[in-house]
């Protein structure tokens, strides 16, 4: 119930638009990108380019200055020591705003409203993606996965849902960028046949018991018990294994659960 409630308010937050990130944000500048430079007392240079094809921006008394994957201030210090060392400005006060992100992609998939690519306009982070792509389905797991390549090694980190969204949540929300995937995966599930009410596939909450997934099933039949259930469980190797379970024994994802008829 806890875990429906939440789905509930994760998709309606994701309908409002995510508050703007700073492009100190570890935004790394790209091609298309829209910039304003600003040197402190010097208002004839103040420049507004896009950065071109070869990542750079053409600014005056410098020239093409080479700036794609710098973050602004990176950028703004580039700026700062070619005007100092070429002997234009002394100890200058340079300032680089990013006015338009464009040139990067995102991919968000699986159980979200609208999987696809989406292009990242600003410096973002997951709940801004999250919130792009629709909110998860109430299919989704209370888990995301987030697929990343930092310093050319790729990174698989899982964020959980509720979590994100709690008090302190926010050391979770991760900042993302070109070429990262969200992939929101489907729940887990058990499977429930024999002498149950309502046999079939149900959610697997988290921690859940056998007794809660009775009930969940509508409890044993007038013909059923409650004594030697056996759950199928698949073990680390693919093979199918009968386990006899207890009633506060806590189930796995694909657990199939067999209830016996009574013999007497």
């Amino acid at each position: 119930m806890a875990s429906r409630l939440f789905k509930i308010f994760l998709l309606l937050l994701t309908m409002l638009a995510a508050a703007p990130v700073g492009a100190e944000s570890g935004y790394g500048l790209s091609v298309g990108d829209l910039v304003r430079v600003t040197v402190y007392d010097h208002p004839d240079l103040a420049t507004e380019t896009r950065i071109t094809e070869g990542g750079g921006i053409l600014f005056p008394l410098l020239g093409e200055v080479s700036v794609a994957g710098a973050s602004a201030s990176e950028a703004a210090a580039r700026i700062a020591k070619a005007l100092e060392s070429g002997g234009f400005i002394k100890k200058p006060q340079v300032n680089v705003v990013v006015m338009e992100f464009r040139g990067q992609e995102i991919s968000v998939l699986g159980q979200v409203n609208r999987p696809g690519k989406f292009p990242l306009q600003k410096a973002s982070r997951l709940t801004d993606v999250l919130a792009l792509a629709g909110g998860v389905t109430p299919l989704a797991a209370d888990t995301l996965i987030l697929i990343s390549r930092r310093d050319g090694k790729a990174r698989h980190t899982e964020i959980d849902l509720p979590s994100l969204f709690r008090e302190g949540g926010e050391a979770l929300d991760q900042d993302v960028t070109s070429g990262d995937i969200v992939y929101a995966p489907r729940e887990p599930r058990f499977y429930i046949y024999g002498e149950v009410q309502r046999p079939g596939a149900f959610r697997l909450e988290r921690n859940m018991t056998l007794v809660q997934a009775l009930s969940v099933g509508g409890g044993p039949t007038a013909r059923g018990t409650q004594k030697g259930i056996r759950i199928l469980r698949r073990d680390k190797d693919g093979r199918m294994q009968t386990i006899e379970a207890g009633l506060s024994d806590t189930l796995q994802p694909d657990d199939v659960i067999y209830v016996r008829e009574s013999l007497f």
